[in-house]
């Protein structure tokens, strides 16, 4: 396919709808006029997202063939293009969508759909979809279209994605900066797709209300305007072309749609062959709350690797100082059993047949690679499991665990060699924790599953192949799940340890001054060269998923939509 021109337009919306429709054609204009052959404008363009009640926003909301639809369906015509656009809309069915238009070159809509997952007071105003958004084909790609909060959680373009969509359209209203520097790029990377994100500028609220809430919300009110930076992004999460913080702008970058079909990393993985949609099905049910009271309010972590001495010595004086978990790349959990003696300290050591989970008594539990091409099973040592263990799964299989522990002395209860059925999860004094091999690490289905299953920190032994796994992928399964993520790697590289901030959205009193980093967690980075590093995460945090009013991070997922993540 030859390049294709895409561009990712950022403005201003206000009450004013039809000031806000003139907006929205002058910046087609511009972006035809720099050869643009795909447009996309931000979230709900016609309005501020802001309404007296519902059936204000109904009232206000398009239709079809009103004017405002009519007007860029007529551009779209004049110049040749696709535009994509996000509206509220007024369906004929008495629903109001955050609703989602493709229109091709002739201006008719080739496509359409509503946003599944509703951000705080949009969810008094509008309704959430009732059915998957189209994969459209075009002479510029297959497309797929999502909006804003679809896009802070993984599910929504994933299933786009596995269904064939190679550029993912994104239109945002939204004033988190972690938006741009994180929930952007990684579904790009995650799914080595495209993705064009257009964000609004400007207040997001009426100007005249800026002041009564903002000391509402205890937010300065320059943090309640668009948070611009509207990009451009490759399927490896690289961005080409991103806009300003501030200001209108259109942003063009020529990609190659084709490019997406290539699902292969470095190792020759296939990340979409080798997902096992039967260990993702928990995703697929009601939401059902957390089950458990929040964990500690503070532990301290340490990540440790290095050749065997460096492992067993840094394990030791880790532990000594009063870690409560040591995260070692690889090692002999024999020997690093020993360095725990006399700690309270627990510590997962990454093996050929995955991670396990040891304390100074032995092998607690361990969770076998669960996708294909994570371990060479065949590289465990005949008498790996003849270790002194010791009985503490009782807690976790009684929350739905799948895993057991070997009595004293003995062979594991399962062969090394054969898969787990599903993730294991075991508590401990300060809360549950759950352990991925590194090439499981890849797969945000399977964090879901964690965080539905109440799990507060997440071990991982890891080997990166790619940049964006530690840049983009490991945080954002922190960020989209409230998971605390410690991350073990080999030495050569950079670790990192990724703890939840209790300053997390605007519903939460802030403990220092607002950043407008909704999510992101607070990185602690362990450099290359250096055998070991320290962090306090709070597993408590892991308990706070409420994102904004009424949208939780866990059980806000479109739950009922996401059939193309469990089906083969």
């Amino acid at each position: 396919m030859a390049p294709v021109r895409v561009a990712a337009v950022q403005l201003a919306a206000s009450q004013d709808v039809d000031g806000n429709l003139a907006a929205c054609l002058r910046l087609i204009d511009d972006a035809a006029a720099q050869g643009a052959q795909l447009i996309v404008l931000p979230e709900f363009c016609n309005h501020l997202s802001y309404y007296a009640d519902r059936a204000q926003a109904h009232q206000i909301a398009t239709r079809p063939g009103d004017p405002f639809l009519t007007a860029v369906a007529d551009r779209a015509r004049r110049h040749g293009v696709h535009i994509k656009i996000n509206v509220t809309h007024a369906h004929p069915d008495g629903r109001t969508g955050g609703t989602n238009f493709l229109f091709g070159p002739d201006g008719a809509v080739l496509g359409q759909c509503d946003k599944q997952t509703l951000m705080g007071a949009e969810n008094d105003h509008l309704d959430p979809a009732t059915e998957v958004g189209p994969v459209i084909e075009t002479p510029l790609g297959r497309l797929g279209m999502y909006a804003c909060m679809e896009g802070v959680i993984n599910e929504v373009a994933r299933g786009l994605a596995l269904r064939g969509a190679q550029v993912l359209l994104n239109s945002l209203n939204s004033f988190a900066l972690d938006e741009a520097s994180l929930h952007i790029p990684v579904r790009a990377a995650e799914n080595k797709v495209w993705v064009v994100a257009a964000n609004k500028v400007g207040p997001l609220l009426p100007e005249e209300h800026l002041p009564r809430l903002s000391a509402a919300l205890g937010v300065p009110a320059e943090w309640l305007h668009g948070a611009g930076e509207s990009q451009i992004v490759a399927p490896d999460g690289t961005v080409l072309a991103k806009g300003p913080r501030t200001g209108e702008a259109v942003v063009i970058a020529d990609i190659d749609p084709d490019l997406a079909d290539g699902k292969h990393r470095p190792d020759g993985t296939d990340i979409f062959a080798t997902r096992r949609p039967e260990l993702y099905t928990e995703i697929a049910e009601p939401p059902h709350g957390r089950r458990r009271p929040p964990g500690a309010d503070n532990i301290q972590v340490a990540v440790v690797r290095g050749d065997a001495a460096t492992a067993e010595r840094e394990t030791a004086l880790a532990a000594a100082s009063g870690a409560d978990l040591v995260v070692i790349h690889d090692g002999d959990p024999a020997r690093l059993a020993a360095a725990l003696d006399g700690t309270r300290a627990h510590a997962v050591v990454g093996t050929p047949a995955g991670p396990v989970l040891i304390d100074a008594n032995g092998v607690v539990a361990r969770q076998p690679a669960l996708h294909g091409a994570a371990a060479d099973h065949s590289a465990t040592a005949d008498n790996f499991w003849d270790v002194a263990t010791s009985q503490k799964l009782s807690a976790a299989q009684e929350t739905g665990a799948r895993g057991t522990a070997p009595e004293p002395g003995t062979q594991a209860a399962t062969d090394p060699a054969t898969e787990a059925a599903a993730l294991v999860t075991v508590d401990l004094a300060w809360g549950r924790l759950a352990m991925m091999a590194g090439g499981d690490s890849i797969y945000p289905e399977l964090f879901r599953v964690a965080a539905l299953r109440d799990v507060d920190v997440v071990a991982v032994t890891v080997e990166t192949a790619e940049t964006w796994e530690l840049a983009l992928g490991l945080p954002e399964r922190a960020a989209e799940n409230r998971l605390n993520v410690v991350a073990a790697t080999p030495v050569h590289q950079e670790a990192a340890v990724f703890a939840l901030s209790p300053d997390f959205t605007l519903w939460t009193a802030w403990q220092g001054p607002f950043t407008g980093r909704i999510s992101h967690p607070v990185v602690t980075a362990v450099p290359a060269g250096q055998a070991a590093g320290r962090a306090d995460v709070a597993p408590a945090q892991a308990a706070n998923r409420l994102v904004s009013r009424q949208t939780d991070l866990v059980d806000g997922r479109p739950w009922r939509l996401v059939h193309a993540l469990i089906e083969r």
